[in-house]
């Protein structure tokens, strides 16, 4: 499922949202611990899990990205500072497992933004095929499936 993609006040808004069959500490690990963040997204690690931490991306070129942490709840919460955008994960438990929602806020849209979109719906895919026991055949593969649909999605907004 495409992430809901709307114009909101100061920018735009990509929600994605997953109902899995885990309990919301097992996701929750995924998001925080660096063995099982690497298995999903390799560039990303915590390097101080906390308000006002930091999670660097790795720019693959010898430097780092400081991600600062702007809201935690353990369990439920997890959102940082992307450059100009936020990325928030939200976890809601539920009888079988939780719902994971994740909710990107950004600053602008740009010809960068589908791809954006796009890499983050295989991380997606990817938590969920990991905790199920299972592999994505070819995450490239499928991020092209999705870049295509994302970009076609953008289409209908305004580039800023």
């Amino acid at each position: 499922m495409l992430a809901v993609v709307e114009q909101v006040p100061g920018g735009y808004k990509a929600r994605f949202e997953r109902r899995l069959k885990h309990p919301v500490e097992k996701v929750w690990s995924y998001l925080t611990e660096n063995d099982k963040l690497a298995k999903w997204f390799a560039e990303l690690s915590v390097d101080d899990l906390r308000e006002g931490g930091v999670i660097k991306f790795d720019m693959q070129d010898g430097t780092f990205e400081e991600l600062r942490i702007i809201e935690l709840k353990p369990y439920s919460v997890l959102e940082y500072m992307w450059g100009e955008d936020r990325v928030r994960f939200e976890l809601y438990p539920e009888t079988e497992g939780c719902r994971l929602v994740l909710i990107e806020h950004i600053h602008k849209l740009t010809d960068h933004t589908p791809k954006d979109l796009a890499g983050w719906h295989v991380c997606l895919d990817a938590i969920i095929a990991l905790m199920d026991g299972r592999t994505i055949e070819s995450r490239e593969d499928e991020w092209k499936i999705w870049y295509d649909k994302y970009s076609a999605l953008l289409t209908n907004f305004p580039k800023s």
